[in-house]
């Protein structure tokens, strides 16, 4: 038989006795029924009052490929190609099942859980467990009838989940989980927005960094003040030399 089954199989094989001159072998084998199965279709004892339907309108067979194995009755019968492909449908993921034996454990799984990855959200913990939200709740405000009994217990070593959806939860939390940064000035306050890149890596915009910058100013200031030394300096000699010249002209006069 092959791999692929033809759509409403007792419908199509109704369709193919009564339409085709077809073997109940091919009708069975390309149905995927017993060979008896196919023989009470054709003598009325099974699938009574189901409609056939043609597999030619519906592209699962072609009028071609009908004769030819009507014609060699050793020839199976091969699906037509699909025109679309249809995406596979996952299946819905239900909840946990927790055997019977194990059920009284899980308000320890459930304590030991919200010790040591309170990040982990109620939902998390129903799929992880198999819990009830109001067994959450009352494990987490000491309310539950045995909360005077219960002891924390690792869900992995009792067996009501295993280590990778266990780590997938904890790693999804971990994501959605972001550090305060402290406002500066401000105790008690906390901000979550990103720090301006010119406190984290010292950049400037027009792409000067922090030490770069600092150099620069240096540069100037140095260059500044070596200027000022040097007016300086002329004007003192410009000073000596005029008083040089009142001196010597007040010997003359004299």
């Amino acid at each position: 038989m092959s791999d692929r089954k033809p759509l409403m199989p007792k419908a199509t094989a109704a369709w193919l006795v009564e339409n085709t001159a077809l073997t109940f072998e091919q009708i069975a084998d390309f149905c995927q029924m017993h060979l008896l199965e196919v023989k009470g279709i054709a003598d009325g004892d099974v699938a009574a009052g189901i409609k056939g339907m043609d597999p030619i309108s519906s592209g699962q067979l072609n009028r071609e490929e009908i004769q030819r194995a009507e014609k060699d009755p050793s020839r199976k019968l091969k699906l037509a190609e699909a025109r679309f492909e249809l995406p596979a449908v996952k299946p819905k993921r239900g909840p946990r099942y927790t055997p019977t034996s194990r059920r009284h454990e899980r308000p320890n799984a459930v304590l030991w859980l919200l010790r040591n990855h309170p990040e982990l959200k109620d939902s998390q913990l129903m799929r992880l467990v198999g819990t009830t939200k109001p067994t959450i709740q009352q494990i987490r405000d000491r309310s539950h009838w045995n909360s005077a009994n219960l002891t924390p217990q690792d869900p992995v070593t009792l067996g009501l989940c295993s280590q990778v959806d266990l780590d997938a939860e904890v790693k999804k939390s971990a994501k959605r989980v972001v550090a305060p940064v402290e406002v500066p000035g401000v105790p008690g306050v906390v901000d979550d927005t990103l720090l301006p890149a010119s406190d984290t890596t010292g950049y400037k915009p027009g792409g000067v960094a922090d030490h770069e910058l600092g150099d620069d100013v240096d540069k100037a200031q140095a260059e500044k003040r070596s200027a000022k030394e040097e007016e300086a300096r002329v004007l003192e000699q410009l000073r000596g030399l005029t008083g040089e010249a009142g001196e010597e002209k007040s010997d003359e006069e004299e």
